[in-house]
């Protein structure tokens, strides 16, 4: 069958490019000819533009624009190497639409041919941002006789503003079928009296780890604490260093920014080198979802911080469904209950269910009869 999916696949994010890589590669593996329809609107097409201007109070007129400009890129010009780390595992990984589309009216006008258009993974129905307001990872684009489907589609909060509830309603509830990322969106769609919306795992989880250290190939020669960090998070460095002082650990870092109390740097990595940081660390220390995740296939000791951004729920009902919900920690953590290791018994199995229950999703959804 040929299938197209749609998620936001390029925003030199970690776990988007692999959440994408995921879904493709498990599709692939069935005998699916999958191809990634090369979406990028203009707000998902800013990255690494040096001549952009972040700050309103600096576009007043041409000699703000240039002094800003003159102080910005020197500090932009090295951070594409980071860019091109990312692009290389697009054009590597990926396989995308010959043709690249910037809104929903030009998908419907140069359709890819598909039997089967998927939406998902991660967090394309965030209304917060302006793909949860954009009909096309709702799969407008896609005419009648075409089996329309989510896979993994993530809110990423615990509710949606009314201003959007008619939107999201009308255009989920045209899908044949809705699988959703974390149990949180399954109750915002019940309440929308959409019922026949499903809990499935994140595409990572459709890959055993012996898929992913095919991708996660580079090597480490010292026991390191890794840490992804999203906000600048001071808990997060108060428990590496802690946790470094009392192990002995070096403190690892693949944040874009410089964190002071780390030993190791890798600002301009792409997702190859993250999975491998990930696959040898000794403990991960995060407020990032798929840090979460690829600690979990790689069976690792963890510790989850919330996000200073209100999309939280997706490491909590991760966590929570898998019976571990101790590691998401606050600042009254005890550090003998976070060096305590990982038990990943009941876990594994929990969530082996899961996978086999999203697969299955995904076998029932691609078999579905639809109405020409």
């Amino acid at each position: 069958m040929k299938i197209c999916t749609i998620t936001c696949h390029d925003v030199y994010n970690h776990g988007a490019s692999l959440q994408a890589y995921g879904l493709m590669k498990y599709l692939t593996n069935c005998g699916h000819d999958v191809e990634i329809i090369d979406y990028k609107p203009d707000y998902l097409s800013n990255h690494y533009n040096l001549l952009s201007i972040d700050n309103s109070k600096w576009a007043r007129n041409i000699l703000t624009k240039s002094i800003y400009l003159v102080l910005k890129i020197p500090m932009r010009i090295p951070e594409l190497k980071r860019k091109k780390a990312f692009d290389k595992f697009t054009n590597e990984y990926l396989k995308i639409t010959k043709s690249r589309f910037a809104s929903n009216d030009e998908i419907k006008k140069n359709l890819p041919y598909a039997d089967a258009f998927i939406c998902g993974s991660d967090q394309i129905w965030n209304s917060l941002h302006e793909n949860g307001k954009d009909p096309a990872f709702y799969l407008d684009f896609v005419p009648k006789g075409k089996i329309k489907a989510s896979y993994a589609a993530s809110f990423a909060t615990d509710t949606i503003s009314e201003d959007y509830t008619p939107f999201v309603k009308e255009s989920i509830g045209k899908l044949d079928c809705v699988g959703i990322r974390e149990r949180s969106g399954v109750e915002i769609l019940n309440k929308l009296n959409i019922k026949n919306a499903v809990n499935v795992v994140d595409p990572v989880f459709l890959l055993d780890k012996e898929e992913w250290n095919n991708i996660g190939r580079e090597e480490f020669n010292e026991k390191y604490i890794l840490i992804y960090d999203f906000d600048n998070n001071k808990l997060i460095e108060k428990l590496a260093v802690e946790i470094a002082r009392d192990k002995g650990y070096k403190i690892y870092t693949i944040n874009p920014g410089k964190l002071k109390f780390c030993d190791r740097y890798f600002k301009f990595v792409g997702p190859k080198t993250f999975i491998s940081l990930v696959r040898h660390a000794q403990i991960v220390i995060s407020n990032s979802f798929h840090a979460a995740v690829f600690s979990i296939v790689y069976e690792k000791d963890f510790v989850i911080v919330n996000r200073t951004e209100a999309i939280n729920t997706r490491m909590r009902d991760l966590l929570d469904d898998l019976r571990l919900s101790e590691r998401l920690v606050n600042e009254n953590y005890k550090l003998e209950n976070i060096l305590r290791k990982v038990e990943y018994k009941e876990s594994k199995k929990i969530l082996n269910e899961k996978i086999e229950f999203s697969k299955n999703y995904l076998k029932n959804a691609l078999s579905t009869k639809v109405i020409v």
